[in-house]
């Protein structure tokens, strides 16, 4: 007698089972559908924006590093009474260190040796896209050069770091103090100098 109850018990559970997969089994309702498609809305609304955060973190690094080389060779041209060149290759999105020492019997740029003149190459997504230089103009193409004095002075120079959606960063060199400024947005050389007095 035990025996077939068991039986029964199985039997009613897999009648059970089956009643449970049929009911699930037709799908979604249109309602059901509705919501979630709202709430993947609503969430995607919300966290969007934190994603652009995201997107120019490279860009972002990029004009601190370039801003952190330029602090340097100005407190580096003072302290060795050399004259320092951060010289961009723009064809090549890069830029390096050149040393001129003025007191050499015969004075030529060559590269800084060390750490401070290994070639800083942009990653794919970042491009440096003119430099200004005052007196010399605005240069999209070809090698140009931004130099720092051993006298404490410097180039006035502005530098635009972009990347591929078109978020633009730009970097102003004070002749008189060294200090990089940096604001993101594409401002004109002659705004950024009037902005930095």
């Amino acid at each position: 007698m035990q025996l077939r109850s068991t039986a029964l018990g199985r039997g009613q559970m897999n009648n059970c089972v089956k009643r449970s997969a049929l009911r699930y089994g037709q799908g979604f309702t249109l309602l059901e559908l509705a919501v979630v498609l709202f709430l993947i809305g609503l969430i995607m609304t919300i966290a969007m924006p934190h994603f652009a955060v995201f997107g120019d973190a490279q860009l972002k690094s990029e004009v601190r590093r370039l801003a952190s080389h330029a602090n340097y060779l100005y407190q580096e041209a003072g302290a060795q009474k050399v004259v320092l060149r951060l010289t961009f290759d723009l064809d090549h999105d890069r830029y390096v260190v050149m040393r001129l020492d003025p007191f050499a019997p015969q004075p030529v740029f060559m590269p800084e040796s060390g750490a401070a003149g290994a070639v800083v190459e942009m990653p794919p997504d970042v491009h440096i896209r003119d430099v200004s230089v005052e007196g010399a103009g605005t240069f999209r193409r070809g090698t140009v050069g931004v130099q720092f004095y051993p006298g404490g002075a410097a180039d006035a120079a502005v530098i635009h770091l972009v990347d591929t959606i078109g978020t633009v960063f730009t970097l102003a060199i004070d002749p008189f103090s060294g200090r990089v400024s940096v604001a993101r947005g594409d401002l004109s050389p002659l705004r950024t100098d009037r902005s930095s007095q």
